[in-house]
């Protein structure tokens, strides 16, 4: 959604620039050619992988960006270490880089044979596998439940429980032959049936939700004045967690309802400029059929607001 991320962004030359899911670069490439002469981007990524791809892709604009192995939920405790005032333009694209899905020893597809593993940092010790292996039937059930919004829960649950129990399950093979005991595919599903248990265990190894809970805090501040942010999620727990801070920042007051005269004294944080989630369009979605989930939010940094 490039040409969306350029139109709600508006980045304009000598822009100070946060693209906290780098990936390749491509959408960090894109705002800093609109933002030069004089623009700079610092770019997060917490994949090893796709900071070196976004590297090269942004080897162009040399002196113009730097790029750390971060996660984006701790944005403003760097941006305070590093000195940075704040940015015109903040951006976070959750999805699965390519890089990622194509990599069959990544562990993230259920297309690829490798290795059951889908960490995004790979310096973290806990892989799928590892939950796969070891969690309780109940856990696995809440992960399943929770994170993939997966209706035979339960069942999986069992079967994985069941299985490991005859060999570990270290592979993506072995996982989506587990899967396919439970759940058959049919006619007019749109979705593989190993897609909602993939999207679960993903959530569950990189902390995914919590993370993202974490920035929607308080990431508002990372914005200068008028400063704004674009969020594209690409499923409904994501979505929902943005729309819901978005309207929190927007509101007039966030005293409970029960409380008759407002003392919370908080004032707007920003403009929400998306009424409804903006998707791709028919076009994009034939040239990457990847992006058919996208759901794009965006706001707008107020120019004085008061907080509690």
């Amino acid at each position: 959604m490039g040409e969306e991320v350029l139109a709600y962004l508006c980045p304009r030359p000598g822009a100070m620039l946060f693209d906290g899911t780098v990936g390749g670069g491509g959408h960090a490439a894109l705002l800093l050619a609109a933002s030069l002469p004089g623009g700079y981007l610092l770019g997060f990524d917490r994949d090893d992988e796709a900071l070196a791809a976004a590297a090269a892709r942004l080897a162009p604009y040399a002196g113009h960006y730097r790029l750390l192995q971060e996660s984006f939920h701790r944005a403003l405790e760097v941006m305070d270490q590093l000195g940075y005032a704040g940015f015109d333009a903040v951006l976070l694209d959750l999805g699965l880089s390519s890089l990622q899905l194509e990599a069959g020893e990544r562990g993230f597809s259920f297309s690829r044979p490798g290795p059951l593993d889908m960490r995004a940092d790979r310096r973290q010790a806990v892989r799928a596998a590892d939950i796969v292996n070891h969690a309780s039937e109940a856990e696995l059930r809440r992960i399943l439940r929770d994170f993939g919004e997966e209706p035979a829960a339960g069942a999986l649950a069992r079967a994985l429980v069941r299985a490991r129990s005859q060999a570990p399950l270290t592979t993506t093979t072995a996982l989506v032959e587990v899967i396919a005991q439970v759940k058959k595919p049919t006619p007019h599903s749109r979705i593989h049936p190993a897609t909602r248990v993939f999207q679960a265990l993903r959530i569950a190894v990189n902390h995914e939700l919590d993370y993202l809970a974490a920035f929607l805090r308080d990431g508002y501040r990372l914005l200068r004045p008028h400063g704004r942010m674009v969020v594209i999620a690409y499923h409904s727990l994501e979505d929902r967690l943005v729309k819901e801070a978005f309207r929190r920042w927007a509101a007039s007051c966030l005293c409970p309802p029960q409380v008759p005269v407002c003392r919370c004294g908080w004032s707007p944080q920003v403009r929400v400029l998306t009424d409804k989630p903006v998707t791709p369009s028919a076009q994009e979605v034939r040239v990457n059929p990847r992006a058919r989930s996208a759901r794009l939010r965006a706001v707008e940094r107020c120019a004085v607001g008061r907080e509690r």
